[in-house]
């Protein structure tokens, strides 16, 4: 399989930005795939999305864009990206998992949560954002920080502009990570990698 239609729901509005250049490098310059079309995400607050009513109504929404879209037929699937801020990955992503198959079995589903958010995605790969970031002289880059806990806040401490910005370097800073980096010291980046390699056949 090496096209793919995804409708995409995530929680903020940096990943709503950035989610369908994030899904296209994965899928073409790491799996070589040939074509991926990642459809308007879907948004919503991340307190509804891990309750029953709140994710089966995206879900179901998503569904719908997905037959609705047009370009003759392609396999497709939803994927649900959350942060796991201060849930554990491990128990938040079956949660997710139980819920979206209450909500629609019939349909190709994966939930991936960003250990510790999208911004910690940034951390692992941070060397190759030297244009974004003043990376620390007096101390090693974290080669781990998911294990350190590391996320938005590392983000905004080591930023060159005047103010981090979701909704603009967030698009910006994911068209730039090295990838493969972010994957080698990353889990739940890696996570969405294998998701997806899965589906790329």
């Amino acid at each position: 399989m090496k096209q793919l239609r995804v409708a995409a729901i995530v929680e903020g509005h940096g990943e709503y930005e950035s989610i369908r250049l994030l899904l296209t490098r994965i899928w073409q310059e790491l799996l070589g795939g040939e074509y991926i079309e990642v459809l308007r995400p879907i948004r919503q607050k991340r307190h509804q999305l891990v309750k029953q009513d709140g994710l089966e109504r995206a879900i179901k929404l998503a569904a719908l864009k997905i037959a609705d879209a047009s370009g003759g037929a392609m396999p497709s699937l939803i994927l649900v990206l959350l942060d796991a801020d201060e849930d554990l990955p491990c128990r938040l992503a079956p949660k997710l998992r139980e819920l979206a198959k209450n909500a629609r079995s019939d349909i190709d589903v994966i939930c991936v949560v960003a250990n510790v958010e999208y911004e910690t995605w940034f951390i692992a790969a941070a060397t190759s954002l030297q244009d974004f970031l003043n990376l620390p002289t007096d101390a090693p880059i974290p080669d781990a920080p998911e294990q350190q806990r590391l996320g938005k806040g590392w983000i905004e401490q080591h930023f060159k502009g005047a103010k981090y910005s979701e909704t603009q370097d967030q698009p910006a800073m994911t068209a730039k990570m090295d990838i493969s980096l972010c994957r080698e010291r990353s889990p739940s980046f890696d996570k969405l990698c294998r998701e997806l390699a899965l589906r790329c056949g």
